[in-house]
């Protein structure tokens, strides 16, 4: 399978060469229809666990406003998504995949430990996991009293 092969929902996504071309193109989308000027720049989408996708635009603010990826989290869970599977952000403009931001990748880990998130460009697109982004990292949840 290339890196630009569609990956059935229900794959196992344990190749990190399989990329989930039907969630990058719905970023690519979402940026292209509805970035505008720069408070909405970024596009991101999630797979859940039962194959919906979901999207979100990133909402910047001079005192911090929201990655398209933590916009995408409560979209998420405002759709009843409680288990993203895969996420991607797309940028606007044609800037193809963006990967997350280390405030992104920690609170994706936090949320979903096991997530996959597409990274890379063009043709070099790849599927990681979020733990890979984050090396030696802090893991909210194994630090929680039962």
């Amino acid at each position: 399978m290339s890196t630009n092969d569609q990956v059935p929902v229900n794959a196992e996504l344990v190749d990190t060469e399989l990329v989930d071309t039907e969630l990058v193109e719905a970023a690519r989308e979402v940026a292209l229809r509805y970035a505008r000027g720069d408070n909405h720049t970024v596009a991101a989408a999630g797979r859940n666990a039962d194959g919906r996708i979901v999207t979100a635009l990133n909402a910047y603010h001079f005192t911090g406003g929201p990655c398209a990826e933590l916009v995408l989290i409560g979209a998420a869970a405002g759709q009843g998504a409680y288990e993203l599977t895969t996420v991607v952000a797309v940028g606007d403009r044609e800037r193809g995949v963006i990967p997350p931001c280390g405030r992104c990748r920690q609170a994706l880990l936090d949320y979903f430990p096991e997530l996959r998130i597409i990274v890379g460009q063009g043709t070099g697109l790849r599927t990681v996991p979020v733990l890979d982004l984050l090396p030696a990292a802090y893991v909210w949840a194994d630090h929680q009293e039962d």
